[in-house]
């Protein structure tokens, strides 16, 4: 059974950093390219990360780039997600996915960005 378990988030200042871990089992984690999402209350959930089987190759939304870190382990079926220069516009839900399975999702966890 696929699983993903999002972890790491919580209250940070602006201009903070957290890094968010997503444990997944129930699949070739090594074979499959992986996402971040994010939802933020009353907005539809977004793309920001995108990192492909090997970690080889990433992408970002523009509205994260150059503070957001995409990476993983195979070794340890994990993806973190470094963030950095947090902003308030940063606070939502954050999720992780494949697109091998896009239907499975996890519990998600919260990031708020609050002075």
């Amino acid at each position: 059974q696929v699983q993903l378990v999002e972890s790491g988030g919580g209250l940070v200042q602006p201009g903070g950093s957290l890094r968010l871990s997503c444990a997944a089992s129930g699949f070739t984690f090594s074979t499959s390219a992986m996402r971040w999402y994010r939802q933020a209350p009353g907005k539809e959930r977004e793309l920001v990360a995108r990192i492909s089987n090997t970690g080889a190759i990433t992408s970002y939304a523009d509205s994260v780039r150059g503070r957001f870190t995409i990476s993983r382990d195979n070794a340890k079926n994990t993806m973190y997600l470094r963030m950095n220069n947090l902003k308030p516009e940063d606070t939502a839900v954050y999720y992780c996915n494949t697109p091998e399975w896009e239907d499975y999702w996890g519990q998600g966890t919260q990031v708020t960005v609050s002075s």
